[in-house]
């Protein structure tokens, strides 16, 4: 299959904000993840306070992430027809403020509304800030501009065993009210610095499509309408199962299987793991922009890869009873597995109208969410169960193994320069 070129009139020229948008973005980025990771690492002193099963405890995620997945499709659109930046900065300020709500509830029912309402609100912040991000970024730095906003993430998803350690010393709401109040005075000076791509710079205003009106059905028909598009919601969709399902049960099995603290287990389930899914993000996306000049599904191709490596090291580090090696494999798997999120909106730059990026990574989060709900609800209904986490965990590499071959067999329609 041909892959033309849908951007045939643009400068190679970055607009002169391009690299403060990103920088800007990955503080949001870091709070976005910590606000909601953080609660995976206080599992026993919040279940000390508010008693429930582990399969309660799996549904506070999982409830997060159902929310948010079934919005996410309607914020991207939010994100495609109107301002970028407002959408983002609104969606801070709210979450910011419901995660500071949370450290009031005294139910598990309270917490479960607290967590629902933080979907709600978290909702509107990816697929806008990667949108943002690509009408900025256009070619050969879009995959590495994408990776370095998702550091941020991973900075703020490594930072997730302050709320196991803070629990320990002052209680498990003390993060909570701490990083609510954070995140809504940074929602105050991102709405004094952040912009919108100005339309004689932004991609959308130079494609064929552009000066099409834009509509939330229209935008429905035109990606379901592309078969590699069901090939990436395939993809994205299994790896949310295998993404979570690690992120939250991993500080539980390093607790349990190595006999550790519940700050200890945290710091190296979040800590280690995250820190090498900064380096993965960074240094796939500089790989698949580097390979994209000499290969036009280099960005397709870097993921893939990355996958076939952290599948074996899965394997290793669910059936080992030495904590470095599992700490060792664990992260070569963080940094492997990342390789997809640096590249994953520039693949949908590949293969969808550029008019609906926010809302084709919206329908994206929306099947990875509540797959990935699924998934760990799931494995908190197993560990109930008394069944191994370490076999759960390979269950999880077999299934990296089948997104692989979905990218290997993906095709492009547009040229991502």
């Amino acid at each position: 299959m041909a892959i033309t070129s849908i951007n045939t009139t643009i400068v190679s020229k970055l607009p002169a904000r391009a690299w403060l948008v990103v920088g800007l973005l990955c503080v949001v980025g870091c709070l976005n993840y910590l606000d909601r990771m953080m609660i995976t690492t206080m599992r026993t002193s919040l279940t000390e306070a508010i008693p429930m099963t582990d399969a309660q405890f799996g549904l506070l995620t999982s409830v997060f992430l159902w929310t948010y997945g079934v919005l996410s499709p309607f914020a991207g659109y939010l994100a495609d027809r109107f301002n970028r930046s407002r959408v983002i900065i609104v969606s801070l300020f709210v979450w910011s403020a419901v995660t500071w709500l949370t450290a009031h509830a005294t139910t598990f029912n309270e917490l479960l509304i607290t967590r629902a309402l933080m979907g709600i609100s978290e909702a509107c912040y990816i697929p806008a800030a990667l949108a943002l991000i690509a009408d900025y970024h256009r070619g050969s730095t879009r995959s590495l501009a994408t990776g370095v906003h998702m550091g941020g993430i991973m900075i703020g998803q490594s930072l997730g065993f302050m709320g196991g350690w803070i629990a320990e010393r002052h209680g498990w709401s003390g993060a909570f009210s701490v990083f609510g109040m954070v995140g809504i005075v940074y929602a105050v000076v991102l709405a004094l610095l952040l912009r919108d791509a100005p339309k004689e710079e932004n991609e959308l205003s130079v494609t064929a499509t552009a000066e099409k009106p834009i509509s939330f059905f229209d935008g429905i028909r035109q990606l379901f309408g592309e078969k590699s598009y069901w090939v990436v919601l395939a993809y994205w969709g299994l790896v949310g199962v295998v993404s979570w399902l690690i992120l939250v049960w991993l500080p539980s099995y390093y607790k349990e299987h190595f006999h550790l603290s519940q700050s200890v287990a945290g710091f190296y389930a979040t800590g280690y793991f995250h820190m090498a899914s900064l380096a993965g993000v960074l240094i796939g996306g500089y790989w698949a922009d580097r390979w994209s000049r000499t290969n036009p599904r280099a960005r397709i191709l870097v993921p893939a890869i990355g996958l076939c490596i952290g599948v074996p090291c899965i394997f290793i580090a669910s059936g080992t009873d030495i904590l470095a090696l599992a700490i060792g494999c664990f992260m070569v798997y963080a940094l492997t597995r990342t390789f997809t999120d640096a590249n994953m909106m520039p693949i949908l730059c590949m293969i969808s109208d550029a008019r609906y990026r926010a809302t084709g990574y919206g329908i994206l989060n929306l099947f990875g969410c509540l797959i990935g709900g699924l998934g760990i609800y799931a494995g908190g209904a197993l560990r109930d169960t008394h069944v191994d986490m370490g076999l759960i965990f390979r269950c999880a590499a077999l299934t990296m193994i089948i997104c692989a071959v979905l990218l290997f067999i993906l095709k492009p329609k547009y040229r991502d320069s």
